[in-house]
């Protein structure tokens, strides 16, 4: 007789496919709520699960926030000095304003401009 189908930390009833429960504590065996199959809880054992994810996987404001972020008070009307990389000049640091543009139940718009060739662009929040 075939024993489970393994994917990742899940099993798999060898005779119909459905996805097993987990073996509650003591238990030695799982039964099959489709096809009746019994499987040994043992099955289970020495599963290694591994999780990753794409940093950009799930985007979020706060990660932009996150970014360094430098103030300036002698700097007149420019804004924040951020981390931020040109796409005109390629330059890392560029000057941030956040403002109400859209709204006022819809995120904020963040003005950029490069600190280096003066490029603006804008991010909406």
């Amino acid at each position: 007789m075939v024993g489970a189908h393994k994917i990742g930390s899940l099993l798999f009833c060898p005779r119909c496919g459905t996805l097993l429960e987990l073996p509650k504590d003591g238990e030695v065996d799982v039964t099959c709520e489709q096809c009746g199959h019994v499987e040994p809880a043992s099955s289970y054992e020495n599963i290694e699960i591994t999780t990753r994810s794409d940093p950009d996987a799930f985007p979020s404001a706060l990660r932009q926030k996150r970014k360094t972020q430098t103030k300036l008070h002698d700097s007149g009307n420019q804004g924040t000095l951020v981390s931020e990389k040109c796409p005109s000049c390629g330059a890392l640091e560029a000057y941030s304003k956040e403002i109400q543009m859209r709204s006022a139940d819809e995120g904020s718009t963040i003005l950029l401009t490069c600190a280096t060739c003066n490029y603006g662009w804008r991010v909406n929040n």
